[in-house]
């Protein structure tokens, strides 16, 4: 498994990043976490529709967002906010969505990042099809798709991995393999050694990468992406990481895992992991971290009042947003409504 960061902060390896761009990613990290915390809060407090929390998969998402240009495009699900943040989605769109509000799924213009896939495994399908034309079109932007482990047992997953192969897509496929597929573990997804080999099967590079290490998912995507920038085509990164808590707030994790496993996990927490690199090397300390949460609360509260304040939808707008122009139907609907 290609590492770069171990989990007590020391360093497998030399890092292809400054500190001044570790400290940038933490605090990308320290603002999703805390983003994840108060969707946590919120939905308990029955101000959001069912959220599914991210937390302890801070550095897959991240380092993979980092990893790409500003014009790729990105393809994730509802558990990929981080990712779809750093990618230019803004939090106020990502929790007006989480509200029941359709046009939290509108990105602003010029954000190539489409809304969190609520459908298991159909966006990765997505990707490859604007992987493909943008090869077509003859630009060099690839697409990024993000997806748990559960999501390589779909049908979905054969089809975008074997179109993107035979016709050779810029494509990046993410796997964030959380160790449960709901509540189904890996060994019971596929009898497969891990899924990143699952690529030989396609004729694709697959690479399995510790996904609590930042630095590293960062690297093994940048090189996909590049790759595939250049004609090489796709790849599917498999970042092995582990969902500290519920499949969603709906759900009980305590039914179908052992509680000290989890708390295994918790000592690899990816945050905990670049906090002591950065204070090994002179680049963290207690202020700059209290610092960093108070902007990171800021921000994400001012994200939470933009997206509450929006002015209830009207019907006509319901309406008008299905198709760029109504069928009968709709109008007749419409019709029926103003009546």
């Amino acid at each position: 498994m290609f590492s770069l960061i171990n989990p007590d902060g020391t360093v497998v390896d030399r890092l292809p990043v400054t500190l001044e761009e570790m400290r940038a990613l933490y605090a990308d990290m320290v603002e999703a976490r805390t983003y994840d915390q108060k969707c946590m809060a919120m939905q308990r407090q029955g101000r959001l529709a069912t959220y599914a929390p991210f937390e302890g998969q801070e550095a897959a998402q991240i380092g993979a967002a980092a990893a790409l240009r500003s014009d790729d495009w990105v393809a994730g699900t509802y558990r990929d906010a981080a990712l779809m943040w750093r990618a230019g989605y803004p939090w106020d769109l990502l929790i007006a969505g989480r509200t029941g509000d359709e046009r939290g799924g509108k990105a602003p213009e010029g954000v190539n990042v489409l809304p969190p896939s609520i459908t298991v495994g159909g966006h990765m399908i997505h990707a490859v099809g604007l992987a493909w034309a943008e090869r077509l079109q003859g630009s060099d932007r690839v697409a990024l798709t993000s997806f748990g482990d559960g999501a390589t047992s779909e049908g979905d997953f054969h089809e975008a991995m074997n179109f993107a192969a035979v016709f050779t897509t810029p494509t990046v496929f993410l796997c964030q393999n959380n160790q449960f597929a709901i509540s189904y573990p890996r060994s019971e997804q596929t009898r497969a050694t891990s899924i990143a080999a699952k690529a030989d099967g396609y004729g694709m590079p697959g690479v399995e990468v510790d996904g609590n290490d930042v630095a590293a998912v960062l690297v093994a995507v940048r090189e996909a992406a590049e790759s595939a920038r250049h004609g090489g085509g796709p790849s599917l990164i498999e970042a092995v990481t582990y969902r500290l808590g519920p499949h969603t707030t709906s759900d009980d994790p305590t039914r179908y895992r052992d509680e000290a496993e989890a708390e295994e996990w918790r000592e690899r927490d990816p945050l905990i992991r670049i906090r002591m690199l950065l204070e090994k090397a002179g680049g963290w300390n207690p202020k700059w971290q209290e610092d960093l949460e108070t902007r990171a609360s800021n921000a994400i509260e001012a994200a939470v009042a933009t997206a509450e304040a929006l002015p209830l939808p009207t019907v006509d707008e319901m309406f008008e947003r299905m198709f760029a122009e109504p069928t009968s139907s709709l109008r007749q609907q419409l019709d029926e409504a103003d009546t």
